[in-house]
């Protein structure tokens, strides 16, 4: 392997940490994001763990910008080892409340991203018999209340990568699927939804995770290293996997009782 990476949403969070993380072992990566001074940043700390490479601003939304960058993969890099499709932003909100452009917006770049960025790179990692690991979120798993939009798009995620996991077999291109638990990132600034009660609440959450996101970065890596296709970084995100398999009533009667105690305090006093 020619150890050259890209990964989208690269201009914070977690996709910074993977970057630092893969970049400590010398490779050359692709960061991409919308975020420019984000970008240039993780540039200038990828430089300073061992890394090299280049940054170009990419909105997942839109399939030329990724198409452009699998080019420039191509040119500056000879092709691509390894995408990591990682760029997403967060909503949240009852689903009477959320408008079908909340759901657009949602499905756009949390789950269309992530289709059109593996649609975009195959070609090349066809060619190096790469992989792709594309970021979900135990959300695809655990349909919490007051984020129906934000799960069916992480739910798609999953299905995808599963669908590419037996297609892509007989090609040599390998997948994995992380889906993480909240955790301390600045997902937030991207928040959109329809109650400020929702998006305190779910600030909480984050904030009170005992996981970082340079702690899932390095649980991605081992994982991938060991052929592990879906990646559960939380214990608690794992017992609650389990939990649904084993008694999926019991867990739909503990989401259904948390629903009424997230209405209780999103009323306004």
């Amino acid at each position: 392997m020619q150890n050259r990476i890209m990964i989208t949403g690269a201009g914070s969070g977690l996709g910074r940490e993977i970057a630092l993380r893969w970049a400590r072992e010398g490779w050359r990566l692709a960061l991409a994001d919308v975020n420019e001074g984000g970008l240039r940043e993780t540039l200038q700390q990828v430089r300073e763990a061992g890394g090299e490479g280049f940054v170009q601003r990419c909105d997942v939304r839109d399939y030329s910008q990724l198409t452009a960058l699998a080019q420039a993969c191509e040119e500056k890099f000879g092709g691509i080892d390894v995408i990591v499709n990682n760029a997403g932003v967060a909503s949240g909100g009852f689903f009477a409340e959320l408008s079908l452009e909340d759901w657009d917006w949602q499905i756009a770049v949390n789950l269309m991203g992530v289709v059109k960025g593996c649609k975009a790179f195959l070609p090349l990692l066809e060619r190096s018999k790469g992989r792709i690991i594309n970021v979900a979120s135990m959300a695809a798993l655990m349909q919490g209340p007051g984020m129906s939009n934000y799960n069916v798009a992480k739910a798609g995620v999953l299905a995808l990568s599963e669908s590419l996991l037996v297609e892509l077999r007989a090609l040599d291109v390998a997948v994995h699927v992380v889906c993480p638990s909240f955790f301390q990132t600045n997902l937030l600034d991207s928040f959109r939804g329809p109650n400020p009660a929702m998006k305190a609440q779910v600030g909480k959450l984050l904030e009170g995770s005992p996981i970082s996101a340079a702690d899932i970065a390095e649980c991605i890596h081992q994982q991938v290293a060991a052929g592990d296709f879906l990646i559960l970084p939380h214990e608690a995100g794992r017992q609650a996997w389990l939990l649904k398999r084993e008694a999926p009533q019991r867990l739909y009667d503990e989401m259904a009782h948390m629903a009424d105690k997230m209405r209780a305090k999103a009323q306004p006093r």
